[in-house]
């Protein structure tokens, strides 16, 4: 199974501003990633650069529609993910549940938020194919 632990964004990432070393928010991210690679879960890992530097496409009329960043709703942006692959909801939960606070210094003010999604497998998909007559 895996799963994506998906690091919202906010004004801070959104502005470009890395973390200050003093507070520890890039450390403590290395080690758990760490961690997650010596147990063989970890499948990848990264910030994403902010909305300015990117695009959104719409499709209308089976046509792409294309506008440049920025987005004002940072509440509706990531700013990094986490992809593993382990083995029942119970290992992911465990495994979130140790995710360091990714902005700001430990235990002060917001420290963000994090949403953990299950990916789809090709399996969810075979109920779906056609079969054969």
């Amino acid at each position: 199974m895996r799963f994506m632990i998906m690091v919202r964004a906010n004004a801070q990432s959104e502005a470009g501003e890395m973390p200050a070393p003093e507070d520890g928010v890039m450390a403590e991210m290395a080690a758990y990633h760490e961690e997650l690679a010596k147990a063989g879960v970890l499948l990848d890992a990264n910030g994403l650069k902010p909305s300015g530097s990117g695009w959104r496409m719409r499709y209308q009329d089976g046509k792409p529609r294309i506008t440049d960043g920025p987005y004002a709703e940072t509440k509706e942006l990531i700013a990094g993910y986490t992809l593993i692959q382990v083995r029942s909801r119970e290992e992911a939960l465990a495994w979130a549940r140790r995710f360091p606070a990714p902005f700001g210094k430990r235990g002060q003010g917001d420290g963000g938020e994090v949403e953990v999604r299950q990916l789809y497998e090709m399996e969810d998909f075979e109920s779906q194919a056609p079969t054969a007559n």
